[in-house]
């Protein structure tokens, strides 16, 4: 019945079914993505081909900076502990790309015994060379904080042309393979050498397609006054403004990553607050990983189409016999115009497209005639696979986000300022008062029991139109105002006693002095009369 339907239009009725999200990036990648690539020796231009350990490993976390702007020192700031091979001072100490990962002994793998660990994400690594390998390792350490994440420290960058030749491997290129394998990209800045040497802008505009990753730390902030930290805030951004081409603003979180006092302390709240952000960020990684790892196949899966499409447009142009050499050249040189082609013909983005540059340099060394012509039905493979399968994919996302305990970074440095008075706003804004044997509120309430009783009170109580009338003289919004309400209004009555009016006040002015209001109200906050009927 129904054999008129295609195969095709039967196969998009019944898309790949998956037991997990990493079984599924697997599977789509080998049977659909990959065939695609290497009949256009995508990875010869690009990117390795991707392996089971890509898709397996924890996220990881990638520091990079000039030198001595604290990348090892924060790294010992979140384990709480130190990690083999690592050298902190002010001179250039890291030397070489250190990957801090989960082990059950300390302990130094190096670089070419990683390369050929199937376990490791490392292993397409060994393409960089031994002078890259002999300047990579592997410290593994049992801590708490690496059971979820690794980190991937990098050698802090020089200014000048000796450093960038002298190291024998392409640093750019090496860092752009971490990038597009890692969750998150830290871009730390020491607050006293802001210059960005050449080095450093070329490894910012390697990183180009992966800015949802970055995120930068101006680090060694306790070392300057208010004034001067904002302008060297606004140094920062201006300089960043001109090697990232983007008009959003990347997320800039400032502060002192260690565990030293700080040297003027002025800015003290500023620092905790920024670096509860921080936290929070690297802390989300886990449960955000299966989404990254899907939108960077996503990704991948359309600049191979892109590839696709340029190297058989190459092969289509290319003489059969005579002529090879000149026509290669002219091919190269107005690959500008073919990109535009490509992009009215298959209605492409230009963000789409590989570097025109870098992909001229690379086309030189090329032998056109090996090229493949278009085959159209690796394309529709690709197609549907980002039509069909991952959609199924991200409803397979959801799923496994719902059924699995919440996944956090914990121990280290995310533990200290959890819990206890050290936790982040302890003792402010709502959470004033939580001590005390009295109730907070008490202190102002004979002020805001004049104000009650001039709003004509009933059986001791107020009406809400009265309350209404006292409360919108704070100037906040309805919005505010009606979860302030919700708050005092604890015997859901309608109506405020004295209590619950010096509640209400009390409210407003936790959020006029800048604090977030709470989503249910504290225990140290219910009027002493009420404790009773909510326990």
């Amino acid at each position: 019945m129904f054999s008129w339907l295609g195969t095709d239009d039967r196969r998009r009725k019944d898309p790949e079914v998956f037991q997990t999200v990493s079984e599924g990036l697997k599977k789509l990648y080998k049977t659909k993505l990959l065939p695609l690539e290497e009949h256009y020796r995508f990875h010869e231009f690009h990117s390795p081909a991707l392996e089971d350990a890509d898709f397996d490993n924890k996220p990881m976390v990638l520091l990079v900076g000039q030198y001595s702007t604290g990348k090892t020192t924060f790294i010992r700031y979140l384990l709480e502990q130190d990690f083999p091979g690592m050298r902190i001072g002010p001179e250039p100490t890291t030397d070489s790309f250190i990957a801090v990962m989960q082990g059950d002994v300390e302990g130094i793998i190096p670089g070419n015994a990683l390369v050929v660990d199937p376990k490791k994400p490392f292993r397409k690594l060994n393409a960089f060379g031994n002078a890259f390998l002999n300047r990579f390792v592997c410290a593994q350490l049992p801590n708490a904080v690496l059971e979820s994440i690794s980190v991937i420290d990098t050698p802090g960058i020089l200014s000048g042309e000796k450093q960038r030749i002298s190291r024998g491997y392409d640093f750019a290129a090496v860092l752009e393979w971490f990038a597009e394998r890692v969750d998150r990209i830290i871009l730390l800045f020491d607050a006293h050498k802001l210059d960005i040497s050449d080095e450093f802008s070329e490894v910012i505009k390697a990183l180009k397609n992966h800015e949802d990753k970055m995120r930068v730390v101006l680090n060694k902030a306790d070392q300057i006054e208010t004034q001067q930290l904002m302008r060297v805030y606004g140094a920062l951004m201006w300089s960043l403004g001109k090697i990232v081409n983007t008009p959003e603003v990347i997320r800039v979180y400032i502060g002192s990553f260690w565990s030293h006092p700080l040297l003027i302390p002025d800015n003290r709240k500023l620092f905790e607050a920024e670096e509860q952000d921080l936290f929070r960020d690297i802390q989300s990684l886990p449960r955000n990983a299966a989404l990254r790892k899907l939108n960077d196949l996503i990704k991948r899966a359309r600049l191979a189409k892109v590839h696709a499409y340029i190297i058989s447009s190459l092969k289509k142009e290319m003489p059969s016999v005579f002529g090879k050499d000149n026509k290669k050249k002219e091919l190269v040189n107005n690959l500008a115009e073919i990109y535009g082609r490509i992009e009215r013909e298959h209605q492409i983005s230009p963000g789409d497209f590989p570097n025109l540059k870098r992909m001229q340099d690379q086309l030189q060394a090329q032998d056109f005639s090996k090229f493949q012509p278009l085959k159209s039905k690796l394309l529709e493979v690709v197609d549907d696979m980002l039509a069909h399968d991952i959609a199924q994919l991200m409803v397979l996302v959801r799923q496994e986000e719902i059924q699995r305990p919440v996944q956090m970074v914990k121990g280290g440095a995310f533990e200290g300022t959890l819990h206890g008075p050290f936790g982040h706003g302890y003792g402010e804004g709502a959470g004033e008062g939580i001590d005390d044997a009295e109730w907070v509120v008490a202190r102002d309430k004979p002020m805001y029991d004049e104000i009650f009783y001039t709003l004509s009170p009933v059986d001791g109580k107020i009406t809400g139109a009265n309350a209404k009338k006292e409360m919108v003289r704070s100037k906040l919004p309805n919005s505010v105002l009606g979860k302030i309400w919700k708050l005092a209004d604890i015997d859901k009555d309608g109506m405020l006693d004295d209590e619950e009016f010096a509640l209400a006040n009390h409210l407003i002015k936790v959020k006029l002095e800048g604090h977030e209001l709470p989503s249910e109200l504290p225990a140290h906050l219910l009027p002493p009369s009420k404790r009773k009927v909510t326990e």
